[in-house]
């Protein structure tokens, strides 16, 4: 905790972000990956995230594609605790292995993606924030909303006061007559209310 309350600050100033929010930590067999979000001035822009092993060292994660978080899947089990261990696909399973060969790839996966992929996994399930404790810009930018002072007794019971902090989907589906009973300003992310299963 000490590590990390002196070298968060030293995260924020050597790569610039205008905030630093610590994610949490994943428990390996031989190590703890310690995970840390860098923010802009857009706080719903692609996070930068970053994983040290001693909190001390920061390595910068690549953001995840649909295809390393496909391969990730696959696998089962606790992590290593170490970014360069290899997972062989062959041995986990053999038809997702064949289609890798065939598009010439390795079958092979580093730690270090299943890493970056299970943080995105979990970003998209319970990456949760309340109603108007964000709003968005005429320009587009999202901000934290300063007067937000929590909310009601009567609205924190509802799933509806919760959105998804990720780039909406449901959203976008949405009829003309839906959208007409939103605010724009702090209705622009995905509600919690349609989440499979209900409740």
């Amino acid at each position: 905790r000490a590590a990390l309350g002196a070298s968060l600050p030293l995260l924020q100033r050597d790569y610039r972000f205008e905030r630093v929010w610590f994610w949490g930590y994943i428990q390996g067999v031989r190590g703890t990956y310690y995970i840390a979000e860098g923010l802009g001035p857009d706080r719903a822009a692609p996070r930068s995230r970053l994983y040290s092993l001693n909190c001390l060292d920061w390595s910068l994660l690549t953001p995840a594609s649909e295809e390393m978080v496909a391969q990730a899947e696959q696998l089962k089990g606790r992590f290593q605790g170490d970014p360069s261990f290899v997972y062989n696909l062959a041995e986990i399973n053999a038809g997702a292995a064949e289609r890798l060969f065939e598009g010439g790839k390795e079958p092979v996966i580093k730690e270090e993606a299943r890493l970056i992929a299970t943080i995105e996994e979990i970003d998209r399930a319970v990456g949760i924030v309340p109603r108007g404790a964000f709003v968005k810009t005429p320009l587009g930018s999202v901000h934290e909303n300063r007067h937000f002072e929590g909310l009601s007794l009567v609205e924190a019971k509802k799933l509806s006061s919760y959105f998804h902090f990720t780039e909406p989907v449901n959203l976008k589906n949405k009829t003309l007559l839906e959208k007409a009973n939103l605010d724009p300003s702090i209705d622009f992310l995905d509600s919690l209310e349609h989440d499979i299963p209900q409740g």
